[in-house]
């Protein structure tokens, strides 16, 4: 299976684009983490995503393996952003990314020009709640207009995009209202929200039936295109309440969407690998992948795919990356997720559970089969 993996066909549906910047020792360790405080005297280098680092990247850099976090970090400044991008990012065996656009798009390389870097195909997914807030940042003067404005802006987007996105186990839990809010609920909140805005006392859409709103209008314009909306699950920063980021906790909003026959592609799930194995066995409509578990668990990454398919079902699956920031992390989430389907599917063929043949079937659709049909690429 190591030689069937390695020549694989990848479909990355769910990333974000790297940095078109050079970086400095502070920054780029900081994008090595979901923290937000460096610990003094410690580097992100002694973790096992920074042991994958000198392992399978520094080569790609022209070093030898293992070399230390200096002479990593001069041989990636010397190279410069572009370049590494290209070796990195570029020399995955992806043949099609599905970028999120809606953080930090301006430290990052677009769409367009992630393709020109890379050589490989782009698409873009929409992140709902950062689409509003450029949306309430255009001039928009009352709550009805926001609300107005935000649909037509995001029905024209979604007419040239793969999907969209919602982190609402971000912004408000999961453990909210599931039904969709009154018009004169949204124009409230809408008009309520702007106040804060101008004040200064938010940043960010953080409120309920606002995100309410902007789903029940994603999941119309998914059932309109056919195309799957993505859900932030588990990991992340500490923003989040991990234990309402469950996405059992969100079952009534994907039996709507069930119900409506929209796909639900759960991100990351990690730790709630089991809870959405489960949902996507009981629910027609869902699906879920690992996206940057296989970076940041390294050399047990093997262990967090076989969590995975314990019970998920072979055509619910997904490659991701979520790669965000860092080339490393496009070619770590390909390299150690190949490495590890090729471990897990052995181990199976070995012990006479699965044929070889079938064993390659299933690794085809997990890692671009499956992305093929629900994004109707």
């Amino acid at each position: 299976m190591h030689k069937f993996m390695e020549q694989i066909e990848l479909i990355d549906h769910h990333c974000h684009a790297v940095t078109n910047q050079d970086l400095d020792r502070a920054t780029f360790e900081s994008l090595m983490s979901e923290g937000d405080r460096a610990v003094p005297g410690c580097t992100q280098f002694d973790k096992p995503l920074g042991l994958m680092m000198g392992k399978w990247c520094a080569p790609v850099l022209g070093l030898a393996p293992h070399a230390d976090p200096d002479s990593y970090l001069s041989a990636r400044k010397a190279l410069g952003a572009r370049e590494v991008a290209r070796r990195l990012a570029g020399q995955t065996g992806v043949n099609l990314m599905l970028i999120d656009t809606g953080f930090l798009a301006e430290r990052l390389y677009d769409c367009n020009e992630m393709k020109a870097v890379t050589g490989i195909q782009t698409k873009e997914v929409i992140r709902i709640e950062a689409l509003m807030e450029e949306v309430a940042r255009s001039g928009i003067t009352s709550g009805r207009e926001l609300a107005l404005a935000f649909v037509e802006t995001l029905g024209a987007r979604s007419a040239f995009a793969s999907g969209l996105k919602s982190i609402v186990a971000y912004r408000t839990s999961f453990d909210i209202p599931q039904s969709r809010p009154s018009e004169t609920e949204v124009f409230l909140a809408a008009d309520e929200w702007l106040r804060q805005l101008a004040d200064g006392t938010s940043k960010r859409l953080e409120d309920v039936t606002l995100v309410r709103f902007a789903l029940w209008e994603a999941g119309e314009l998914c059932r309109k295109h056919k195309f799957p909306l993505q859900l932030h699950v588990g990991i992340g920063d500490r923003d989040i309440f991990m234990p309402k980021c469950d996405p059992t906790v969100f079952a009534p909003f994907i039996k709507d969407m069930e119900d409506w026959g929209v796909s639900i592609t759960l991100l990351h799930c990690y730790p709630f690998i089991r809870e959405a194995a489960w949902l996507s066995e009981v629910f027609s409509n869902v699906y879920m992948d690992i996206g940057v578990m296989q970076s940041f668990a390294g050399p047990f990454a093997k262990k967090i795919i076989g969590e995975a398919m314990e019970i998920t079902p072979f055509y619910k699956q997904l490659y991701s990356s979520d790669a965000f920031g860092l080339a490393e992390m496009h070619y770590l989430g390909a390299a150690l997720f190949r490495k590890g389907m090729a471990e897990v599917l052995n181990g199976w063929i070995s012990t006479g559970d699965v044929t070889a043949n079938k064993a390659e079937q299933i690794a085809t659709a997990i890692c671009s089969g499956n992305a093929k049909r629900i994004y109707n690429l």
